[in-house]
């Protein structure tokens, strides 16, 4: 079989399968499941064009681990073959364990697991599969290489990660601030005692990525009516998970029933071998067929929920950069148990409290670090003459209230300011 395949992505143009092995990895069911989840979640209920998926996303980033490792050669790097493939491989199954809309309902089917744990399970099975041929790339992954550099590559400040879902979600939502000189950040990388360092030259395009970071957080994946859609599934998940465990027959594919009648937690996940089989047969669609059904169960709140997200009729959010005060959250509480015949119980179906964090870059965790034409190496704040990059490593904080938007009406009968 001719394995020498090419893929014509839309945001870099032909991008190739660098080896057979490759190939066969990404024709495994585990990576062909990334098909049919979607990279952003439910953003597409804001930017319609936001339907791209996690398998997109890993091709993408593959094509740039392989841009960034000839570059890197280019500077006289010393890469070995097998430390190539290793970091494509590493790269290409970095989010392999992603569930049913990605990071929205990471904790609601298995609870306490993130996908990175997941990821790493799935490919030391994958290992045993092709006979060890994913242990080094597993070594990488879980930064036990002692070559520092190509486990950057694949997760750190400047990863082929971050740099490929920031230029392709900003391309499919066409929101412009989240395009990045991708290239020209590649093209400045180096390597300096084993870590990932950039030229001086590439400062200001580095500068444009973690500005461009911010403000696609806040302006995409944390925008208030993502936030009210991401939290209604959840909800909608768990109020089904509450009635499965009530005895209650839910619709539901064989994979979803599994988490639905099944408390899975970190200890019994990785204990019970067939929480993670259930798993990989899990996708979007068996949300979706989900939510169809569960739009005429007798339960009003499972069918409310279902409901209003199928039709776009999301509840509103409120983002503020103080937080709000106990009288007004129990206001909403009031109103929705009134207004909508609710018990004290159910009230938080419908009243979600939450508090938001966005941080461009850590500093303390992984600085950036430039490299002068002296051979000096400087962090980025440092050798910046930008004073917003010191702002840009602080953490901000934001207060989100979500309710139904039929009770923003009412007059609440307090200051104005709210």
């Amino acid at each position: 079989m001719n394995k020498k395949k090419i893929i014509n992505d839309p945001v870099y143009g032909f991008v190739s399968i660098p080896s057979g092995f490759i190939f066969d990895l990404i024709q495994h069911p585990y990576f062909q499941r990334l098909r049919y989840i979607k990279q952003v979640s439910m953003t597409h209920m804001v930017y319609p064009g936001a339907l791209h998926t996690r398998f997109q996303h890993v091709i993408g980033a593959m094509h740039l681990m392989q841009l960034a490792i000839d570059t890197l050669r280019s500077k006289e790097v010393a890469i070995s073959g097998e430390e190539e493939e290793a970091a494509l491989v590493a790269i290409l199954l970095h989010d392999i364990g992603h569930g049913p809309f990605s990071h929205s309902l990471e904790h609601t089917l298995i609870e306490g697991v993130s996908h990175e744990v997941i990821s790493s399970m799935l490919m030391d099975r994958l290992n045993t599969e092709f006979s060890g041929r994913l242990s080094l790339a597993i070594t990488i992954f879980n930064d036990n290489y002692p070559r520092r550099f190509l486990h950057q590559l694949v997760s750190g400040q400047l990863d082929t990660d971050r740099m490929d879902y920031l230029n392709r979600d900003s391309f499919f939502t066409g929101v412009s601030e989240g395009v990045i000189s991708f290239d020209r950040i590649i093209k400045m990388l180096t390597v300096a005692n084993d870590e990932l360092v950039v030229e001086a030259k590439g400062i200001y395009s580095v500068e444009k990525f973690l500005i461009a970071r911010r403000l696609m957080y806040w302006q995409v994946y944390l925008h208030k009516t993502v936030i009210a859609a991401e939290q209604m599934l959840i909800k909608a998940l768990k109020r089904a998970k509450e009635l499965s465990n009530q005895g209650e027959v839910l619709f539901a594919t064989p994979a979803l029933q599994h988490f639905l009648k099944n408390r899975v937690n970190a200890e019994n996940f990785i204990a019970e071998e067939s929480h993670l089989n259930w798993f990989t047969k899990l996708d979007d669609t068996d949300i979706l067929s989900a939510l169809k059904c569960w739009v005429d169960h007798d339960d009003f709140i499972l069918s409310t929920l279902c409901e209003r997200i199928l039709k776009r009729d999301l509840f509103r959010t409120e983002l503020r950069s103080t937080d709000f005060e106990e009288s007004e959250i129990a206001w909403y509480k009031e109103q929705a148990k009134e207004q909508l015949n609710l018990t004290p119980e159910q009230i938080d179906y419908f009243i979600y409290y939450q508090v938001i964090y966005n941080s461009a870059y850590s500093a303390e965790k992984e600085p950036i670090r430039i490299v002068n034409n002296k051979g000096q190496l400087l962090e980025i704040a440092e050798a910046s003459d930008l004073s917003n990059l010191e702002a840009l490593s602080k953490k901000v904080i934001k207060y989100a209230l979500t309710y139904p938007k039929e009770l923003a009406t009412k007059d609440m009968g307090v200051s104005s300011k709210y």
